[in-house]
């Protein structure tokens, strides 16, 4: 799927429900994330455009968000696309189902996505399974290697009150793997998960987090932790999260996942369905809680924008809101692999951090 065939493909693959296409992409992928010959088909090279950010360095600053590969499987695949680095999951202590089906939806007018997924993976072991036999985590080292990001969350069987409990348990499964490990309470299709980016709920997650974190550097190198928040939160919550932040030590925040807003996309089909939307739709509102967290965070803290970047533009002004580095999803289902690499060139011709 490479700059000349995606348009081609994309046909194809949008004439199937959109969890099918997805299945079927990443099925592929992994299967020839191996070899050469077919991989060239999507194989880019990669931007050089290194950046230090949390203590890391990212070869450019284009990402894949967390939610593509749950379970770690197309690690390979995804990696030989040009991205700078990579964050996959969510994953959860014990496997689950997610939501019923269908639940994800296209929604080409307005280059959109909706999906209420509900963390659905294979579970930690089979997750770790995958990271470890990765390519890319043997190639670490030998300047081949990008950065792994390892995105967590809490199982839905599990009371919002003892969600600490599962992600700790992740953070101490993924902690040695990961070059950052990201604390996902941002979801709108986990019951009650964004319940947990209130003051006192937030304050006690990271808590626990950062006294996880602590005994982990006893036996590891420190990791960075990032925090994925919501597009749908109002100024005074925006506040709270950075102090929350900065007081538990906490190394960057995501901004931002899905937005429950579906205020543009009502008027399409399939614009009343549940869920988080993604894509075009998310990027004014993500752009202002960036703007927000720079303010409230100041110059030097690692914030990652995503949400809604479709062309170089878009990237752009993630930036200019005052991200670091960028991350893209929705923008891959409906661009292919190009964008990472009109987006990498772009970022690198600004010289911009």
């Amino acid at each position: 799927m490479s700059m000349n065939l995606y348009p081609l493909i994309r046909p194809f693959l949008f004439a199937m429900e959109a969890e099918t296409a997805h299945e079927r992409t990443l099925d592929w992928l992994q299967r020839t994330q191996q070899g050469q010959v077919l991989k060239k088909l999507y194989a880019q090279p990669r931007v050089d455009d290194p950046v230090e950010l949390a203590g890391l360095r990212f070869p450019n600053r284009v990402g894949l968000a967390a939610g593509l590969d749950k379970n770690a499987a197309c690690i390979d695949g995804l990696a030989a696309m040009g991205f700078g680095f990579i964050e996959v999951g969510t994953v959860t202590p014990l496997p689950q189902p997610g939501n019923e089906k269908p639940r994800m939806f296209r929604i080409p007018e307005a280059s959109a996505v909706i999906n209420r997924m509900g963390f659905n993976n294979h579970g930690l072991p089979a997750f770790l399974h995958n990271v470890q036999n990765a390519r890319i985590r043997r190639e670490q080292g030998s300047g081949k290697g990008i950065l792994l990001g390892l995105n967590i969350g809490k199982n839905a069987v599990t009371p919002i009150e003892n969600a600490a409990s599962d992600y700790v348990a992740c953070l101490e499964g993924v902690y040695p793997h990961a070059d950052y490990i990201t604390i996902n309470i941002s979801s709108p299709n986990t019951k009650n998960l964004r319940a947990l980016q209130s003051d006192e709920a937030l304050d006690a997650l990271l808590d626990a987090v950062a006294q996880a974190r602590r005994r982990l550097n006893a036996h590891h190198p420190n990791k960075p932790i990032f925090l994925k928040i919501a597009p749908d939160l109002e100024a005074e919550q925006i506040r709270v999260i950075a102090a929350t932040l900065l007081r538990h030590a906490i190394d960057g925040v995501i901004a931002t996942n899905t937005t429950i807003n579906h205020e543009r996309v009502k008027d399409f089909a399939h614009g009343q369905e549940q869920g988080g939307v993604s894509g075009a739709p998310v990027r004014e509102a993500s752009n202002a809680v960036i703007r927000s967290l720079r303010e409230y965070l100041g110059p030097h803290y690692p914030i990652i924008g995503a949400g809604g970047i479709l062309d170089a533009e878009d990237a752009l002004e993630k930036i200019q809101a005052g991200a670091n580095v960028v991350q893209i999803y929705s923008g891959l289902v409906y661009r292919g692999p190009v964008l990472v690499t009109e987006v990498a060139q772009a970022l690198r011709q600004t010289g911009q951090y």
